[in-house]
């Protein structure tokens, strides 16, 4: 989907009851050279001088032609006009599909990717693969007893420039929600183990697993050790039965509808195969709604 919405007619905006014979001509020299309806809508709106001088130069052209009769100067005019049209409009496209993109950057329309369980051996490194390949960034919530053996991914993870968060070390519950004190251990456990692979990891960033509602009452006692902690208002899905990516896909889109930012809740542990299916397809929905891809 482009920036700015497919309007078929590309004079819609403009359209009346009958079309001029230049409002004719302009519409065939636009279709005949491929420019897509929605490309021209740009133009016009970012550059409106563009339709009226079209029409004023075929005006032009239709009186002389007129007064002159005369087929080859008909001709002569045809390819000047012709010309002007490709000269004018080719440099304009390259204008007009970054102006509308800034547009949307100003909204502050952002998205957080955040997965969480990894790293592991069968289904990170496929999501890292997805999001090289679409140059987007996410934030990685990982399980600090699953870096052992991983270090090679967790590095990865850091030098494409993706985030990572502390997410628990053992991730029992029963164990790391005991009490403020068990839970904190747990935590520096997990930044140890991290720092063991990147020795130069300085995030305070943490997710509560099953999120802080868990436990509300531990929420003090996470900032009070100086960590900022994100829990999500927007989520996949995977963690909560065997559904298709595009069962995935369409959680995601309809829990996100009209937020931003959107904070959108993965996962990357043993098991997620159809979350990497989905990947792609949600990046591509919110990267064609307006979204820019931030990290935590």
């Amino acid at each position: 989907m482009p920036f700015a919405p497919a309007l078929g007619n590309p004079f819609a905006l403009h359209q009346t009851a009958s079309f001029t014979p230049s409002e004719t001509l302009c519409k065939s020299v636009v279709a005949s050279y491929s420019f897509t309806s929605s490309v021209f809508f740009r133009i016009t709106h970012f550059f409106p001088f563009v339709k009226n001088f079209l029409k004023i130069f075929f005006i032009f052209f239709e009186r002389r032609a007129a007064i002159e009769n005369n087929k080859t100067v008909q001709t002569v005019f045809m390819k000047k006009f012709t010309a002007i049209c490709i000269l004018l409009l080719i440099p304009l496209c390259a204008f007009a599909a970054p102006l509308k993109s800034t547009a949307t950057v100003t909204e502050n329309k952002a998205i957080y990717l955040t997965f969480d369980d990894g790293p592991t051996d069968s289904v990170t490194p496929k999501v890292l693969d997805v999001l090289e390949k679409e140059s987007v960034h996410a934030t990685f919530f990982v399980i600090g007893k699953q870096i052992s053996g991983r270090e090679e991914i967790l590095r990865r993870i850091a030098a494409q420039g993706h985030s990572v968060g502390v997410h628990s070390y053992s991730h029992c519950y029963k164990e790391i929600y005991a009490d403020a004190k068990a839970l904190l251990k747990d935590i520096a456990e997990c930044r140890s183990a991290i720092r063991k692979v990147l020795r130069r990891y300085d995030k305070m960033i943490y997710r509560f697993p099953g999120g802080s509602f868990m436990r509300p009452d531990l929420r003090d006692a996470v900032t009070g050790a100086g960590y900022n902690y994100y829990d999500w208002n927007a989520s996949a899905g995977d963690a909560e039965g065997n559904f298709t990516a595009e069962r995935l896909y369409k959680n995601a889109v309809e829990t996100g509808k009209g937020k931003s930012p959107v904070i959108l809740l993965m996962h990357d542990g043993v098991g997620y195969k159809e979350t990497v299916k989905a990947l792609p397809l949600i990046i591509g929905y919110y990267r064609q709604n307006g979204y820019i891809f931030k990290t935590l």
